[in-house]
């Protein structure tokens, strides 16, 4: 266990409609310093593929995400972790979900996997938008299924994606 690691800020815009929440970034994403550095990871292609198209660079990530009005962040803020796994984090401090959601108009969260649910909800049980749990987009859930982002996708921005 090594000491308090910091995760990302936020990236969002005033227009975002939809926050993605993950947990805190894994080893290889801190190593880039960006979100989903994992190249195994399937968030970036889920995400991308909704709308038929492809973000290579950090930059062209960012951009993606403002375009398409996404808010990005993770329910932790800073912690300690051992590696990359959900399980070993501890003595965290949330992120603070209800500021961005107050600064943007973002209708819907969606969390990405069980821990950044469990956190966000156990730190704000009474946000002033749903949260939906999703399936993680991550390389170590091996029952990982692209239906249950797609359909909440399809609801926040209409049909434009395809599977």
């Amino acid at each position: 266990m090594s000491g308090r690691i910091y995760g990302f800020e936020p990236i969002f815009a005033a227009d975002s409609e939809l926050l993605i929440l993950g947990s805190f970034p894994s080893v290889r994403s801190r190593q880039i310093d960006f979100y989903y550095g994992n190249p195994r990871n399937r968030f970036w292609e889920m995400l991308c593929g909704f709308f038929g198209e492809r973000a290579q660079s950090t930059e062209e990530k960012r951009s993606f995400l403002l375009a398409h009005r996404i808010a990005l962040w993770d329910a932790v803020a800073s912690c300690e972790i051992t590696g990359s796994a959900d399980a070993s984090i501890r003595n965290f401090e949330p992120a603070d979900v209800p500021s961005l959601l107050a600064r943007t108009s973002v209708s819907l969260v969606l969390c990405n996997g069980r821990a950044a649910h469990k956190i966000l909800t156990e730190a704000f049980p009474a946000l002033s938008v749903p949260v939906r749990l999703m399936p993680s987009t991550s390389p170590a859930n091996p029952r990982f299924s692209p239906g249950p982002w797609l359909d909440a996708l399809r609801g926040v921005f209409g049909v434009r994606g395809g599977e």
